[in-house]
């Protein structure tokens, strides 16, 4: 019988230490009253006017929003697309005027190669010239010479 007893107390020992249900169904109950009474139902009422803000929302102002997108909608493609042909004038503009710049560029550079060009010729020019007076006073002293030369053979 003390072997029972103690089996017995043992089992309720356990139960009040590991079995946790009643102490959680207490506090289930204890959570459920003061959620239910003291609050009054206050979270229902709240999410009740939310539903019916979002019903109205759905039913009013969501197609009015939308009625004056569309037409407010096709007005702004309108400028849109007005806007995008400007600016693609404005860049077409600027690209000729960039062309026409880049050719100026390039026709001022070939006047000044050419007037290189032109300044070097001269200078060859002279050069040649020079050579040429030289060649020349060259064989005409070199005539002279021979007809000194040619001379003094005429005379026997």
């Amino acid at each position: 019988m003390t072997m029972e007893k103690i089996v017995k107390d043992a089992g309720d020992i356990q139960s009040r230490l590991i079995d946790h249900r009643p102490v959680i169904q207490g506090e289930i109950r204890y959570f459920m009253r003061e959620f239910e009474e003291k609050r009054g139902f206050r979270e229902c009422r709240l999410l009740e006017n939310l539903s019916r803000g979002a019903v109205e929302q759905n039913e009013h102002v969501l197609p009015n929003c939308s009625q004056t997108m569309q037409q407010n909608l096709h007005q702004i493609l309108t400028r849109l697309e007005a806007a995008n042909h400007m600016a693609n004038r404005i860049q077409q503009r600027e690209l000729e005027a960039q062309q026409s710049t880049h050719m100026q560029v390039c026709m001022e550079r070939r006047k000044a190669d050419w007037e290189e060009f032109l300044k070097q010729q001269a200078v060859l020019k002279e050069e040649v010239d020079e050579e040429h007076a030289k060649a020349v006073s060259r064989l005409s002293s070199l005539y002279t010479d021979m007809k000194k030369d040619l001379g003094k053979f005429n005379t026997f």
